[in-house]
């Protein structure tokens, strides 16, 4: 039923976290797998030695998708080396996190997170579009700060928000051809990326706020990604699949 021997998936930011979780989930469903990612190379040749072992094709490629030349790039390796594109699942994407106020958020921090969370997500989401195959499939990983808000966070939260509008939008665009746009929308997850806000008890008490009790695994929030990129998602798009544990019901 999750199925996707021939189909051909690039994963962005897919050398850890999230990423990682899914291009392995993709890869065991039996998608042949392109990790992008801009710094990790030891952990995205780890991965692909990994999948190589367990039988599955998988590349890796570098390229900071911040830029249109990246994004270019990113996609235009993936093709060469896969044959195609039938899932994009952009998941690269930053969290700073210091607390800070809009009244001392600096430009360079606004920017950066800008860069990092919206540019790159028109960047590889047009790339993508120009040679996704008919029936394809495109997932972003937004989050509840998207929906909500998130104090002292406004630049993610603003990166976010965008990107659900974003996803809407290609939905309605790219419905005539079949593909089908999403996103899912993770609260806390047990990352890197939330190594500083977990530190210090900081993780039990996260955990204590989501009604579900717990904190998220990158496993968690790959298992609806795979879902969203099946056939048996072929009539949901334009949607926004909370995987958070009910946290966006929360004040």
């Amino acid at each position: 039923m999750f199925s996707l021997t021939g189909r051909r998936a690039l994963v962005t930011g897919g050398s850890r976290g999230i990423g990682l979780a899914t291009s392995r989930l993709l890869a065991q469903a039996g998608a042949a797998v392109s990790i992008g990612y801009r710094a990790r190379k030891t952990e995205a040749d780890a991965l692909v030695a990994e999948l190589r072992a367990a039988g599955r094709t998988a590349q890796a490629f570098a390229h900071d998708i911040g830029t249109a030349a990246g994004a270019d790039g990113l996609v235009a390796d993936t093709v060469r080396a896969l044959g195609g594109l039938d899932i994009l699942v952009h998941n690269a994407g930053i969290w700073p996190s210091a607390d800070e106020g809009v009244d001392v958020l600096g430009d360079g921090r606004w920017r950066e997170t800008m860069s990092a969370n919206t540019d790159a997500m028109f960047y590889i989401s047009r790339a993508a579009a120009r040679v996704l195959a008919n029936d394809g499939r495109m997932i972003h990983v937004a989050s509840t700060a998207g929906q909500r808000g998130e104090a002292f966070h406004s630049d993610y939260a603003a990166s976010k928000g965008a990107m659900i509008a974003f996803v809407k939008s290609l939905a309605v665009e790219l419905a005539p051809r079949g593909i089908t746009v999403n996103a899912v929308a993770p609260g806390w997850v047990d990352t890197e990326m939330c190594a500083d806000a977990f530190a210090n008890g900081g993780r039990e008490r996260i955990g204590k706020t989501i009604p579900i009790g717990r904190v998220a695994s990158p496993e968690d929030i790959a298992g609806p990604i795979l879902f969203l990129a099946t056939s048996l998602a072929r009539h949901v798009t334009g949607e926004i699949l909370n995987v958070n544990g009910g946290s966006v019901l929360c004040g």
